[in-house]
Protein backbone atom coordinates (compact mmCIF):
# COMPACT_ATOMS: atom_id res chain seq x y z
CA UNK A 1 0.00 0.00 0.00
CA UNK A 2 1.19 3.90 -0.79
CA UNK A 3 0.09 6.86 1.05
CA UNK A 4 -1.53 9.33 -1.69
CA UNK A 5 0.24 12.37 -1.65
CA UNK A 6 -2.95 14.36 -2.11
CA UNK A 7 -5.85 13.84 0.70
CA UNK A 8 -8.93 14.78 -0.93
CA UNK A 9 -10.76 18.34 0.40
CA UNK A 10 -14.25 18.17 1.26
CA UNK A 11 -17.61 19.60 -0.55
CA UNK A 12 -17.57 22.67 1.92
CA UNK A 13 -13.83 23.08 0.66
CA UNK A 14 -12.97 21.95 4.61
CA UNK A 15 -9.75 19.37 4.74
CA UNK A 16 -10.75 15.56 5.88
CA UNK A 17 -9.15 16.54 9.11
CA UNK A 18 -11.18 19.28 10.08
CA UNK A 19 -14.40 17.30 8.88
CA UNK A 20 -13.62 14.85 10.67
CA UNK A 21 -12.48 16.34 14.36
CA UNK A 22 -15.57 18.73 13.83
CA UNK A 23 -17.79 14.94 13.28
CA UNK A 24 -16.19 14.07 16.37
CA UNK A 25 -16.75 16.41 18.48
CA UNK A 26 -20.80 16.85 17.48
CA UNK A 27 -20.93 12.91 17.74
CA UNK A 28 -19.14 12.77 21.39
CA UNK A 29 -21.89 15.79 22.20
CA UNK A 30 -24.46 13.98 21.18
CA UNK A 31 -22.99 10.78 22.99
CA UNK A 32 -22.70 12.89 26.01
CA UNK A 33 -26.03 14.33 26.21
CA UNK A 34 -27.76 10.60 26.41
CA UNK A 35 -24.88 9.28 28.57
CA UNK A 36 -26.87 9.06 32.07
CA UNK A 37 -30.34 8.99 30.04
CA UNK A 38 -32.30 5.38 30.45
CA UNK A 39 -31.27 3.75 27.22
CA UNK A 40 -32.93 1.07 24.80
CA UNK A 41 -29.82 -1.45 24.60
CA UNK A 42 -29.91 -4.79 21.92
CA UNK A 43 -27.87 -7.41 23.00
CA UNK A 44 -25.83 -8.59 20.30
CA UNK A 45 -23.66 -10.98 22.32
CA UNK A 46 -22.75 -12.01 25.62
CA UNK A 47 -21.25 -7.87 26.50
CA UNK A 48 -21.88 -6.58 23.24
CA UNK A 49 -24.73 -4.32 23.33
CA UNK A 50 -25.78 -1.94 20.54
CA UNK A 51 -28.15 1.40 22.34
CA UNK A 52 -30.64 3.32 20.21
CA UNK A 53 -27.49 6.38 20.31
CA UNK A 54 -24.79 4.31 18.37
CA UNK A 55 -27.37 3.72 15.55
CA UNK A 56 -28.06 7.58 15.49
CA UNK A 57 -24.79 8.40 15.40
CA UNK A 58 -23.99 6.37 12.99
CA UNK A 59 -26.49 7.64 10.72
CA UNK A 60 -25.19 11.50 11.73
CA UNK A 61 -21.80 10.66 11.28
CA UNK A 62 -22.73 8.56 7.54
CA UNK A 63 -24.73 11.46 6.38
CA UNK A 64 -21.99 14.19 6.79
CA UNK A 65 -19.40 12.49 5.43
CA UNK A 66 -21.58 11.23 2.48
CA UNK A 67 -22.68 15.59 1.98
CA UNK A 68 -18.79 16.41 2.03
CA UNK A 69 -17.33 12.99 0.57
CA UNK A 70 -19.79 11.72 -1.79
CA UNK A 71 -17.40 9.68 -3.60
CA UNK A 72 -16.06 8.23 -0.78
CA UNK A 73 -17.63 4.88 0.98
CA UNK A 74 -18.28 4.21 4.68
CA UNK A 75 -17.28 1.18 6.40
CA UNK A 76 -18.95 1.37 9.79
CA UNK A 77 -19.57 -0.88 13.05
CA UNK A 78 -23.39 -1.24 13.02
CA UNK A 79 -24.83 -0.96 9.24
CA UNK A 80 -22.25 -1.35 7.06
CA UNK A 81 -19.87 -3.63 8.28
CA UNK A 82 -19.30 -5.21 5.04
CA UNK A 83 -17.86 -2.17 3.13
CA UNK A 84 -14.86 -3.19 0.57
CA UNK A 85 -11.49 -0.74 1.68
CA UNK A 86 -10.38 -0.48 -1.80
CA UNK A 87 -10.23 3.16 -2.44
CA UNK A 88 -11.62 5.97 -0.45
CA UNK A 89 -13.19 4.61 2.70
CA UNK A 90 -14.24 6.33 6.17
CA UNK A 91 -13.76 3.93 9.38
CA UNK A 92 -15.83 4.73 11.98
CA UNK A 93 -17.02 3.77 15.32
CA UNK A 94 -20.06 6.25 17.09
CA UNK A 95 -19.22 4.37 20.53
CA UNK A 96 -16.41 2.57 21.18
CA UNK A 97 -16.87 1.15 24.86
CA UNK A 98 -20.67 1.15 24.49
CA UNK A 99 -20.74 -1.86 27.42
CA UNK A 100 -19.03 1.06 29.14
CA UNK A 101 -22.00 3.74 27.91
CA UNK A 102 -24.51 1.42 28.85
CA UNK A 103 -22.82 0.58 32.80
CA UNK A 104 -22.84 4.42 33.45
CA UNK A 105 -18.78 4.32 33.18
CA UNK A 106 -17.45 7.58 31.70
CA UNK A 107 -15.12 5.80 29.33
CA UNK A 108 -15.91 5.84 25.99
CA UNK A 109 -15.46 7.50 22.29
CA UNK A 110 -16.12 8.43 18.74
CA UNK A 111 -13.32 7.07 16.11
CA UNK A 112 -12.94 8.01 12.87
CA UNK A 113 -10.50 7.09 10.05
CA UNK A 114 -10.04 8.06 6.33
CA UNK A 115 -8.74 5.42 4.59
CA UNK A 116 -6.62 4.66 1.11
CA UNK A 117 -6.48 1.30 -0.07
CA UNK A 118 -7.01 -0.06 3.69
CA UNK A 119 -4.13 2.64 5.14
CA UNK A 120 -5.19 5.20 7.26
CA UNK A 121 -4.22 8.57 6.26
CA UNK A 122 -6.13 10.81 8.79
CA UNK A 123 -7.15 9.57 12.29
CA UNK A 124 -9.57 11.30 15.02
CA UNK A 125 -10.65 9.64 18.39
CA UNK A 126 -12.73 12.00 20.70
CA UNK A 127 -13.37 11.41 24.07
CA UNK A 128 -16.22 13.86 24.99
CA UNK A 129 -16.17 13.10 28.81
CA UNK A 130 -12.40 14.68 29.21
CA UNK A 131 -13.34 16.84 26.48
CA UNK A 132 -9.64 15.26 24.55
CA UNK A 133 -9.46 14.80 20.86
CA UNK A 134 -6.66 12.85 19.68
CA UNK A 135 -5.75 13.09 16.18
CA UNK A 136 -3.55 12.65 13.30
CA UNK A 137 -2.41 12.92 9.48
CA UNK A 138 -0.54 11.00 7.93
CA UNK A 139 3.64 12.91 8.05
CA UNK A 140 2.45 15.42 10.50
CA UNK A 141 2.63 13.71 13.88
CA UNK A 142 0.10 13.27 16.61
CA UNK A 143 -1.46 15.17 18.66
CA UNK A 144 -4.31 15.69 21.77
CA UNK A 145 -6.07 18.71 21.66
CA UNK A 146 -3.44 21.01 20.65
CA UNK A 147 -0.70 19.64 22.47
CA UNK A 148 1.63 16.88 20.51
CA UNK A 149 1.54 12.97 21.54
CA UNK A 150 4.51 11.16 22.00
CA UNK A 151 4.44 7.14 22.94
CA UNK A 152 5.91 6.24 25.62
CA UNK A 153 9.90 5.94 26.56
CA UNK A 154 10.01 3.02 29.11
CA UNK A 155 12.46 0.73 28.36
CA UNK A 156 10.65 -2.50 29.24
CA UNK A 157 7.70 -4.90 29.28
CA UNK A 158 8.82 -4.55 33.41
CA UNK A 159 8.52 -0.77 33.68
CA UNK A 160 5.30 -0.66 31.66
CA UNK A 161 1.70 0.07 32.69
CA UNK A 162 0.37 -1.88 30.43
CA UNK A 163 -3.50 -1.62 29.20
CA UNK A 164 -5.62 -4.56 27.38
CA UNK A 165 -8.79 -5.50 26.00
CA UNK A 166 -10.57 -8.93 25.73
CA UNK A 167 -13.01 -8.30 22.91
CA UNK A 168 -15.66 -10.71 22.34
CA UNK A 169 -14.32 -14.03 20.96
CA UNK A 170 -13.95 -16.31 24.42
CA UNK A 171 -11.33 -18.42 23.21
CA UNK A 172 -9.13 -15.36 22.40
CA UNK A 173 -9.77 -13.98 25.52
CA UNK A 174 -8.94 -16.73 28.05
CA UNK A 175 -5.84 -16.96 25.66
CA UNK A 176 -4.99 -13.24 26.32
CA UNK A 177 -5.83 -13.79 30.07
CA UNK A 178 -3.27 -16.81 30.07
CA UNK A 179 -1.17 -15.26 28.07
CA UNK A 180 -0.91 -12.10 31.05
CA UNK A 181 -1.15 -14.54 34.12
CA UNK A 182 2.10 -15.87 32.33
CA UNK A 183 3.57 -12.41 32.22
CA UNK A 184 2.56 -11.15 35.78
CA UNK A 185 4.09 -9.71 37.92
CA UNK A 186 6.40 -9.05 35.47
CA UNK A 187 4.94 -5.42 34.23
CA UNK A 188 4.36 -1.97 36.46
CA UNK A 189 0.68 -2.77 36.39
CA UNK A 190 -2.45 -3.85 34.45
CA UNK A 191 -5.25 -2.00 33.35
CA UNK A 192 -8.59 -3.19 31.20
CA UNK A 193 -10.48 0.64 30.88
CA UNK A 194 -13.00 -1.19 27.75
CA UNK A 195 -12.42 0.70 24.93
CA UNK A 196 -9.92 -0.31 22.49
CA UNK A 197 -9.56 3.14 20.41
CA UNK A 198 -9.46 4.95 23.38
CA UNK A 199 -6.60 2.30 24.54
CA UNK A 200 -4.60 2.82 21.41
CA UNK A 201 -5.28 6.60 21.90
CA UNK A 202 -4.01 6.49 25.24
CA UNK A 203 -0.78 4.41 23.84
CA UNK A 204 -0.29 6.88 21.39
CA UNK A 205 -0.43 9.60 24.28
CA UNK A 206 2.44 7.77 26.31
CA UNK A 207 -0.63 6.80 29.21
CA UNK A 208 -0.16 3.43 28.46
CA UNK A 209 3.21 2.03 27.63
CA UNK A 210 1.85 -0.83 25.83
CA UNK A 211 -1.60 -2.10 24.48
CA UNK A 212 -2.64 -5.71 23.92
CA UNK A 213 -6.15 -6.52 22.10
CA UNK A 214 -7.33 -10.12 21.44
CA UNK A 215 -10.22 -9.69 19.44
CA UNK A 216 -10.71 -6.35 17.16
CA UNK A 217 -12.19 -5.13 14.00
CA UNK A 218 -11.14 -2.30 11.35
CA UNK A 219 -13.53 0.52 13.25
CA UNK A 220 -11.72 -0.89 16.75
CA UNK A 221 -8.23 -0.52 15.11
CA UNK A 222 -8.18 1.79 12.26
CA UNK A 223 -7.39 5.45 13.83
CA UNK A 224 -5.09 3.81 16.70
CA UNK A 225 -2.95 2.40 13.78
CA UNK A 226 -1.99 5.91 12.64
CA UNK A 227 -1.78 7.31 16.20
CA UNK A 228 1.01 5.37 17.39
CA UNK A 229 2.94 5.68 14.22
CA UNK A 230 2.41 9.71 13.84
CA UNK A 231 3.28 9.54 17.88
CA UNK A 232 6.71 7.80 16.99
CA UNK A 233 5.58 4.11 18.69
CA UNK A 234 5.25 0.87 17.12
CA UNK A 235 2.19 -0.81 15.99
CA UNK A 236 1.83 -4.65 14.92
CA UNK A 237 -0.39 -7.88 15.40
CA UNK A 238 -0.07 -10.03 17.95
CA UNK A 239 2.33 -11.92 15.71
CA UNK A 240 4.66 -8.77 15.58
CA UNK A 241 3.79 -8.08 11.57
CA UNK A 242 2.61 -4.98 10.04
CA UNK A 243 -1.27 -3.89 11.18
CA UNK A 244 -3.92 -3.42 8.89
CA UNK A 245 -7.79 -2.64 8.91
CA UNK A 246 -8.17 -6.66 8.93
CA UNK A 247 -6.28 -7.49 12.28
CA UNK A 248 -7.48 -8.81 14.53
CA UNK A 249 -4.72 -8.50 17.63
CA UNK A 250 -2.92 -5.74 18.28
CA UNK A 251 0.73 -4.90 20.44
CA UNK A 252 1.13 -1.38 20.52
CA UNK A 253 3.10 1.66 22.47
CA UNK A 254 6.73 2.87 22.87
CA UNK A 255 9.27 0.74 20.70
CA UNK A 256 11.75 -0.23 23.61
CA UNK A 257 9.04 -1.86 25.65
CA UNK A 258 7.32 -2.95 22.00
CA UNK A 259 10.37 -4.93 21.01
CA UNK A 260 10.75 -6.75 24.75
CA UNK A 261 7.27 -7.80 24.97
CA UNK A 262 8.04 -9.26 21.41
CA UNK A 263 11.12 -10.99 22.84
CA UNK A 264 9.66 -12.16 26.06
CA UNK A 265 6.27 -13.83 23.88
CA UNK A 266 9.09 -15.52 21.87
CA UNK A 267 10.96 -17.09 24.48
CA UNK A 268 8.07 -17.92 26.08
CA UNK A 269 6.65 -19.48 22.95
CA UNK A 270 3.27 -17.64 22.82
CA UNK A 271 1.67 -16.05 20.27
CA UNK A 272 -1.12 -12.79 21.11
CA UNK A 273 -2.03 -13.51 17.26
CA UNK A 274 -2.85 -17.71 17.84
CA UNK A 275 -6.02 -17.81 20.13
CA UNK A 276 -5.13 -21.05 20.00
CA UNK A 277 -2.14 -19.99 23.61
Amino acid sequence: MTTPSVIPVAVSGKTALDIARASAREAGARARAQFRLPKEVTVKGRGDLVTETDLEIEAYLQQTLAQEFPEHRVLSEETSAETDTAGWVWVIDPIDGTRNFVSGVPFFCVSLALCHDGEPVVAVTHDPNQNETFWAECGHGAWVNDEPARVSSQPTVEASVLGFGLGYDDQRARALLELLHRLYPGVQTLRALGSAALGLAYAAAGRHDLFLHSHLFAWDIAAGILLVQEAGGTITDGAGLDPSLASQSVIAGGTASHADFLRWQQEQGLNLGDPAI
